[in-house]
C-alpha cells in the first residue's frame, strides 16, 4: 500500500546578480507569520524544459533580459512553510550577468509577471550576510559568497 503525499515537489531555478558589493532579490511577504522576506530572482520549471532554460526563461519574463555567463553553483532541498501551507522545492541555483545593463543601475526595478507585481532590490550583501536581512531559500549564503564574490 502506498500513501500519496500532501502535496507536490515543485521544481525551481534561481540566478543570483552580484555588482558592486550588492545582489539582486525581490521582497515577498508572509502574512500568517507576519514576516517579510527576500527571494533571489527566477522562478520554477516547466515539465520537459532543463533547468538552464527555465531560468533564462524566468529572468527575460521578470527583467526583460538575457543572461550571460550562466552556471550552476548549487542545488537545494527546500522545506518550508508559507501562508500556513507546507511547500517542498528542489531549487538550481544560478550565477550569471545581466545583458541588459542598465539594470545594474535600476533601483528599485519593478516587475509584472502576468498579474503578480513586485519590486527587486540591489541590496547590500552586507546586510544579508549579518543576517538583517532574511534570503529564502535558507542556505549557507556566508560560505557561497565567500566562494563565489
Amino acid at each position: 500500500m502506498s500513501i500519496e503525499p500532501e502535496g507536490k515537489i515543485k521544481i525551481k531555478a534561481l540566478c543570483l546578480f552580484y555588482k558592486d558589493g550588492k545582489i539582486l532579490i525581490s521582497k515577498h511577504f508572509d502574512s500568517v507569520k507576519k514576516e517579510s522576506f527576500y527571494r533571489i530572482l527566477g522562478g520554477g520549471v516547466n515539465f520537459f524544459e532543463t533547468s538552464e532554460a527555465g531560468v533564462r526563461r524566468e529572468i527575460q519574463e521578470e527583467l526583460l533580459s538575457d543572461v550571460e555567463n550562466l552556471k550552476l553553483i548549487d542545488v537545494i532541498e527546500n522545506l518550508f512553510v508559507f501562508e500556513g501551507n507546507k511547500g517542498h522545492e528542489v531549487t538550481f541555483l544560478y550565477q550569471g550577468d545581466l545583458v541588459r545593463k542598465e539594470l545594474y543601475v535600476q533601483n528599485p526595478i519593478h516587475i509584472i509577471e502576468n498579474t503578480y507585481e513586485f519590486d527587486a532590490n540591489w541590496v547590500l550583501l552586507d546586510d544579508i550576510l549579518a543576517g538583517e536581512i532574511p534570503l529564502y531559500p535558507e542556505f549557507d549564503y556566508k560560505t557561497l559568497f565567500k566562494k563565489l564574490l
